[in-house]
């Protein structure tokens, strides 16, 4: 096989490169080449131009998805899940008149991020891989008592978007049943600021 191959390109060569072959035959030849290769580039680039128009208008469309609420699973239709800014991310709110360690409010707030986690990966999963391909932003903020945090819960519910509200077992600082830390999101930033961008980093 190989030796046949090696035949056809000397024969084709021998015949372009033929020196007993008339001027006008050779530019023939070297023309019919070279217009093939052109032709063949052309077709190439036609169709990367093709692919990419087709592409970037497929993805430009906005893509309607639910925002999953709480309680009872309903969700409320949103035009586009990348919200106005095209980021995501989880607000971790900490209430800060229980004075808790810095190792407390870090094993609080993991329980908020893993049960906000949990709940919109059954709800809504696209809207999850959204906040992970974003690289999961999370902000800690805090709330000055309890009832503010029940005020940003509810705003947040109004929104449509998850929420995870912690209450603790009481077996180390806090009283049993308290409500430590409220986390909102995985969300659109342009929604989730509603709620808690007037909060102070904690």
């Amino acid at each position: 096989m190989k030796n046949m191959k090696k035949k056809f390109i000397s024969i084709l060569m021998s015949s372009l490169c033929d020196d007993t072959a008339s001027e006008p035959v050779k530019s023939l030849k070297m023309d019919s080449v070279s217009s093939q290769i052109a032709i063949g580039v052309l077709a190439g680039v036609g169709c990367g131009l093709c692919i990419g128009w087709l592409l970037r208008g497929r993805l430009s469309q906005p893509v309607k998805v639910l925002m999953p609420a709480t309680g009872n699973g309903s969700g409320r239709e949103i035009t586009s899940i990348m919200g106005e800014s095209g980021e995501f991310k989880m607000t971790l709110v900490v209430r800060n008149d229980l004075k808790m360690g810095k190792g407390k409010v870090a094993a609080q707030c993991s329980h908020a991020a893993v049960s906000a986690y949990k709940q919109v990966q059954r709800r809504n999963p696209d809207l999850l891989k959204q906040w992970e391909y974003c690289g999961q932003p999370k902000v800690v903020v805090r709330a000055p008592d309890e009832e503010s945090l029940i005020e940003l819960l509810a705003h947040a519910k109004e929104l449509g978007l998850p929420i995870s509200l912690i209450q603790d077992a009481g077996r180390t600082q806090i009283a049993p049943g308290s409500r430590t830390v409220l986390g909102i999101g995985p969300g659109p930033v342009d929604l989730v600021d509603k709620v808690t961008g007037h909060l102070k980093l904690y």
